[in-house]
C-alpha cells in the first residue's frame, strides 16, 4: 500500500469514528418520548408541515380503512348497500378514525402516535360530485388537537374518483411511530 493511501484510511477513520462516537452521545440524550418532532405549520393549523422520525422509532402503517355500516346488524348484502347506509363524508370519517383507534390500540398505539395520514375523498353526489372537504375535516379535528389527543398530523387529502364501493365516501390510511 501507498504511505498516502494509508495516511488518507487513518485520516478517515480518525474522523469517522469521532462522527460515530459524537452521534452516539446525542442519541443516546433522546428519550422516546422527545424523539420524533413535529414541525408545526406557518401559520399555526390543523395540520403539521412535517415530522421528523428518528432511527429505531417502533412504525406501524396502516392500509386504507372504509367506513362501517352505520347499522352493524343490518342483513343488506354488503354489495347491495348505499351512501345512506354508512353516511355522510363527516360521518364516514368518523367511523373510519374509530376503527383506526380499534386497529392502533390492538397494536399498542394511540391516536396520538400518528404522525402521517392520507385522506381520500369521494366526490358526494348530493354536492354536485365536489368533496365535502369540510364535513371530513369536522371530523378529523374530533380526534386530533383535542384534550384526549393533543397531538396532530401531517396530512394530505385528496379527492378521488371512487373507492373501493360507490357508497365509500373516505378511505384514510395512517402511519403510526414512537
Amino acid at each position: 500500500m501507498s504511505k498516502t493511501f494509508v495516511t488518507s484510511l487513518a485520516l478517515f477513520t480518525a474522523l469517522t469514528g469521532f462522527t460515530a462516537l459524537a452521534g452516539a452521545s446525542v442519541a443516546s440524550a433522546q428519550t422516546p418520548e422527545t424523539a420524533i418532532v413535529r414541525h408545526a405549520n406557518t401559520p399555526p393549523g390543523s395540520i403539521l408541515q412535517g415530522v421528523t422520525v428518528p432511527a429505531g422509532a417502533k412504525m406501524l402503517y396502516l392500509s386504507g380503512q372504509l367506513a362501517a355500516p352505520i347499522d352493524p346488524a343490518s342483513k343488506t348484502p354488503p354489495a347491495q348497500l348505499t351512501i345512506a347506509d354508512f353516511g355522510d363524508t363527516r360521518t364516514q370519517t368518523i367511523s373510519v378514525f374509530t376503527k383506526i383507534k380499534t386497529i392502533l390500540a390492538a397494536q399498542g398505539y394511540a391516536m396520538r402516535d400518528i404522525i402521517k395520514l392520507t385522506v381520500f375523498v369521494a366526490g358526494d353526489p348530493k354536492l354536485g360530485g365536489k368533496m365535502d372537504f369540510a364535513g371530513m375535516n369536522d371530523a378529523f379535528k374530533m380526534f386530533f388537537g383535542t384534550a384526549e389527543n393533543p397531538n396532530t398530523v401531517a396530512r394530505s387529502t385528496v379527492q378521488v374518483a371512487a373507492l373501493a364501493g360507490p357508497a365509500f365516501l373516505v378511505e384514510i390510511e395512517a402511519t403510526a411511530a414512537k
